[in-house]
């Protein structure tokens, strides 16, 4: 995917223009709840100094993290990055409404290709990188989209509309094998095998094209004693969503380009939403927060010193008082990490061949 940076328009709007902008605030307002927003601007807020106030928001979304980190710095700038051209869209008519484009670089892109982004924007370095993973908002409650089985729609599921793989491909054109390992890897689904084996026989006779379609065949599938509460499509759809955008990959790739750009005392804090995610973000902080070494050793390694300090001491999750408010906030685990000295060559190689070794590479080669 090519990077762009997108540029406000200069021209005046009309009055029916602004009406529509207007409109499309006000909705993006009701539907966009940012979760652990105190939480998350406190930690991003206070790593921000005047010889480097910037941060990078590698999941823009409709920019409700954003405009609350631009707000709580009035020094701050920010790099947004989202590969959903509309939301981008719709973040830049917020910052514009909110008197805070001046500060703001908007950038059309995967957050994978952050080492090449920020490059391109000579910087370096930065005080803070800030990862609100999963759905945004505006992608659960557009009902095109197809990422949510509460909606019919066509079993789309592409956060950037302009890539090629949707679900409907993935359904009609993998392999057995294939669906079956994304079922239960990315959705850690129990019947994962039966789900597939019954995708496979119905598109024999014609492709599953909606979001309703794909419901009522895992509904005929897994057996109702042994169901998890909720709607029991839910894993699958999770998987799929995963595989066509390739977020694991993504993931395993941007954490090191994020630490790596991370000036001394910078944080990287990232919020997670479902247990894949979580674990690979935990596993990675822990990579430098802590080594296995020989008990015993008189003297450790400067190779070996920990280089980041957890600011959570774990995982924050909401409270039950947010969960009320917005219930999508039930599952985020939030954890954060500062860096406290330079990060040594060897950990950063090791990365570089977890990241290209990574148990989520083999992503889009299951075709059959």
């Amino acid at each position: 995917m090519a990077i762009s940076q997108q540029t406000p328009p200069q021209q005046t709007p009309s009055l029916s223009q602004s009406q529509e902008s207007s409109n499309s605030l006000s909705s993006l307002s009701q539907i966009h709840q940012p979760v652990l927003l105190d939480e998350c601007v406190q930690l991003v807020s206070t790593a921000l100094t005047p010889e480097n106030p910037w941060v990078v928001d590698c999941t823009l979304g409709l920019a409700g993290h954003a405009t609350a980190f631009l707000k709580a710095v009035p020094a701050a700038r920010l790099l947004g990055i989202d590969r959903d051209q509309e939301a981008l869209g719709l973040a830049q008519e917020r910052m514009q409404a909110e008197g805070l484009s001046d500060r703001f670089l908007p950038v059309h892109a995967a957050f994978d290709q952050l080492d090449e982004i920020l490059n391109a924007h000579q910087l370096n370095q930065v005080s803070a990188v800030f990862m609100d993973l999963g759905l945004s908002s505006l992608q659960i409650d557009e009902r095109a989209r197809g990422f949510s089985y509460s909606q019919d729609a066509p079993l789309d599921m592409r956060m950037d509309s302009s890539q090629e793989l949707t679900a409907a491909q993935v359904l009609a054109t993998y392999s057995l094998d294939d669906l079956t390992r994304i079922f239960k890897d990315y959705g850690e689904e129990r019947f994962a095998r039966p789900i597939a084996r019954r995708v496979v026989q119905t598109r024999e006779r014609a492709p599953l094209r909606t979001s309703s379609q794909l419901d009522r065949l895992v509904d005929a599938v897994v057996p109702k004693a042994h169901r998890a509460p909720g709607n029991p499509a839910k894993r699958v759809f999770q998987a799929l969503r995963i595989e066509v955008n390739g977020e694991l990959d993504k993931l395993v790739s941007t954490l090191p380009q994020a630490a790596s750009h991370l000036r001394l005392g910078g944080r990287l804090v990232v919020e997670s939403y479902h247990s894949l995610e979580d674990r690979t973000v935990k596993r990675f902080m822990a990579s430098g927060l802590k080594f296995d070494l020989p008990q015993g050793l008189p003297v450790v390694p400067e190779q070996a010193q920990p280089f980041f300090e957890d600011l959570t001491h774990g995982a924050l999750k909401a409270s039950g008082q947010q969960v009320v408010s917005n219930p999508r906030s039930a599952s985020v685990r939030l954890r954060a990490v500062q860096l406290t000295r330079p990060i040594p060559a060897e950990r950063q190689q090791e990365w570089t061949q977890t990241s290209d070794h990574s148990v989520y590479s083999h992503h889009h080669v299951g075709r059959r």
